[in-house]
């Protein structure tokens, strides 16, 4: 019997990150970690697909009401953003499939670049933007903990 798609996505997630050489690597490198206020952002995206692939009620699931556990699947394409957004209350684990993105992040004074296979970590109220600087598009899969709908 097939598996229900949100399990499918969860088993192909798992392995995919067993698989990454280095389980965080998007953290701000160190002796850059500084208050930066990303003046300037962009508010607005670009050349970047969004697709839900499955959501858990984790108020049915685990007794925590108004949240739900998703995993996301973006393409940025070449020159693309995913604008300016905050993770206050908000955790979620990024994992680069293919190609390679850069992070412009509030707490980190210079930019991070995110390479396939590597996992980026989001959390602690940050707030931050992605480019596709690349010549190629950047599949990411994004799970997070995100307010119910």
């Amino acid at each position: 019997m097939p598996l229900p798609i949100f399990r499918q996505t969860a088993f192909a997630l798992l392995a995919a990150m067993s698989m990454a050489t280095s389980a965080l690597a998007g953290d701000c490198p160190a002796g850059q970690t500084a208050a930066n206020p990303l003046t300037g952002a962009p508010t607005m995206p670009a050349k970047v697909t969004d697709t839900l692939l499955a959501s858990v009620d984790l108020g049915a699931e685990i007794k925590v009401p108004d949240r739900q556990l998703r995993t996301r699947r973006l393409v940025v394409q070449p020159g693309g953003i995913v604008p300016m957004h905050s993770h206050v209350d908000r955790p979620a684990l990024i994992y680069t499939v293919s190609g390679s993105i850069v992070e412009y992040r509030s707490s980190c004074a210079v930019p991070i670049v995110h390479k396939a296979g590597e996992i980026a970590r989001e959390a602690d109220g940050i707030s931050h933007y992605w480019i596709n600087k690349g010549k190629v598009p950047a599949v990411l899969l994004s799970s997070d903990v995100h307010p119910g709908n």
